[in-house]
């Protein structure tokens, strides 16, 4: 039996961004998001479109789902089937870092967790799941903006809740470019103050985003005192979303 179509793949990879997304996008988002080369995600929107899967805008020549397929605006997979597939692989990583670990998932208001390994300490700990998270000011949200293609809507300033809040689109777009750029998301006290995390995005089928993976502790514990965070975390972050993303479909 042959195996999967990678173009197919593909292909459902960029419906589901781009139903995902909320707003057009340009080819560059596209391609960003999805992990792609410009010229191959060209091939890709412009084939969907010539058979109405996508729509472009002639003013804008950004796309967005064309009417022939509406229903793909849900996201690719349930919260629970992402939960289930996570498990496992959470408890693990908690393990190996002795820190929190959360599972995102889109939400309309945010990223919310479905998933939540408390620190496998003694301390005083909190359940989250069904918390909804903002997407600028959590690495969470940050994997999602990068690598599932959502975005927040809201006018600037997004709301403060430290000092090290990014309130503008600027702040964020350059943070969320050098997410893109290192494969992770990062937090440094920017939701609540002393709290740090590291984020690396859950993919599926063709490499559509369909949620994030976030290691969660306190700053001191997660970054360096220069501020960067701590090879130990990146790469165990970084490693288990593989695990878990090579579970839920994604190839090579």
């Amino acid at each position: 039996m042959s195996g999967p179509i990678q173009s197919v793949e593909r292909a459902v990879a960029v419906l589901r961004a781009l139903g995902g997304a909320g707003r057009p996008m340009r080819l560059s988002e596209i391609a960003d998001a999805l992990g792609l080369s410009r010229p191959t995600t060209f091939g890709l929107v412009r084939t969907l479109r010539d058979v109405g899967l996508v729509h472009q805008d002639p003013a804008s020549s950004a796309y967005s789902l064309g009417d022939g397929i509406r229903t793909l605006q849900e996201p690719g997979i349930d919260p629970h089937d992402l939960r289930s597939h996570a498990m496992n692989w959470s408890d693990a990583l908690a393990s190996r870092t002795r820190l929190e670990v959360h599972i995102g998932f889109p939400d309309p208001a945010g990223v919310r967790i479905v998933h939540h390994v408390f620190r496998p300490d003694d301390s005083t700990q909190q359940l989250r799941v069904g918390e909804v998270l903002p997407l600028h000011a959590s690495a969470l949200g940050k994997a999602m903006l990068g690598f599932a293609a959502a975005g927040p809507d809201g006018a600037e300033p997004f709301t403060r809740f430290t000092r090290r809040t990014l309130v503008t689109h600027a702040a964020l777009d350059a943070e969320i470019r050098a997410a893109r750029r290192r494969g992770w998301a990062m937090e440094q006290g920017e939701l609540v103050p002393d709290i740090g995390a590291v984020a690396a995005p859950l993919r599926g089928y063709g490499g559509s985003g369909v949620g994030a993976l976030a290691v969660v502790g306190p700053v001191g514990r997660v970054f360096r005192p220069s501020g960067t965070p701590l090879d130990s975390v990146v790469t165990a972050t970084v490693d288990t979303a593989a695990s878990i993303s090579r579970s839920l479909g994604l190839r090579p």
